[in-house]
């Protein structure tokens, strides 16, 4: 396939693109509000990683990510329910088919003669927590980013571990490497698909508020992605700098975009 990735910033914090012979690995580490709770950039430097070695074997995406979660946790001595987070979303071609996995709220959008399939893992909005309902209502209503905003942001965070990897919550790679066998997985065949988009949540949802559709993103190049997230970061800063007209938890984050098409041989 052919593949052009775009980032800002450009050496991300918490996002990571892994681009390898076979597929594509997009992960997106979790920002930590609770200080009680580490950055996630070690966490996904490593993570990358262990994907990268297991991305060309004959086990199932969902295996492979087990595997790697598993040896992330023991390389930096992790802890469920203690250790950062980090969504993963994977592309991978394998004998003619093309494998996605999606775990967190990092969409793969696949792209059919016309239409496209939204491949999207909604389990921790679909939990309506009080404190996310609070600061999204107080940043419509005007309130800002102010120190109230990030104690909800603490307390949300500190709620959502409850329900982390958990029946009846919402699953995220972490240190428990069974969150895997709960990611969303899809197989198409190769000459099913025009294109293929990979976006982390600090890329995705500002294409709404700027008229900017899927189809438009796949036909980008690896310039102009990055001209779209730098317009995504412009109105962002200039057009809603609170929150108000889209309510997010802080005013900018990480965006990592990928799109790939087969090539001329069908690859």
């Amino acid at each position: 396939m052919n593949i052009s990735t775009a980032q800002l910033p450009t050496r991300s914090g918490d996002d990571r693109v892994l681009v390898a012979a076979n597929g594509v690995v997009l992960l997106d580490g979790a920002t930590a509000f609770d200080p009680d709770m580490p950055s996630a950039s070690a966490y996904v430097d490593v993570l990358a990683e262990e994907l990268n070695r297991r991305l060309d074997s004959s086990q199932d995406l969902r295996t492979v990510l087990s595997d790697a979660i598993a040896a992330t946790a023991e390389q930096l001595r992790l802890q469920p329910g203690q250790a950062p987070s980090s969504t993963v979303s994977i592309l991978r071609l394998n004998r003619g088919n093309t494998e996605v996995l999606v775990l967190g709220d990092s969409p793969v959008v696949i792209g059919r003669h016309n239409s496209h399939d939204l491949i999207a893992d909604t389990r921790m909005a679909e939990l309506n927590l009080p404190e996310s309902e609070q600061y999204r209502t107080r940043l419509a209503s005007g309130s800002g980013y102010d120190e109230h905003h990030y104690s909800l942001l603490r307390s949300l965070q500190r709620r959502q571990r409850g329900h982390r990897n958990q029946p009846g919550g919402y699953w995220i790679a972490e240190a428990d490497p069974s969150a895997a066998d709960h990611a969303i997985v899809a197989n198409y065949r190769l000459h099913e698909i025009d294109w293929v988009v990979l976006a982390t949540d600090g890329a995705s949802t500002p294409l709404g508020p700027l008229n900017v559709s899927w189809a438009d993103v796949a036909q980008m190049n690896a310039s102009s992605l990055a001209r779209l997230l730098a317009r995504c970061q412009k109105w962002e800063a200039e057009d809603d700098p609170c929150g108000r007209l889209q309510p997010r938890s802080k005013r900018h984050d990480d965006k990592s975009i990928v799109v790939a098409r087969p090539d001329s041989s069908g690859q």
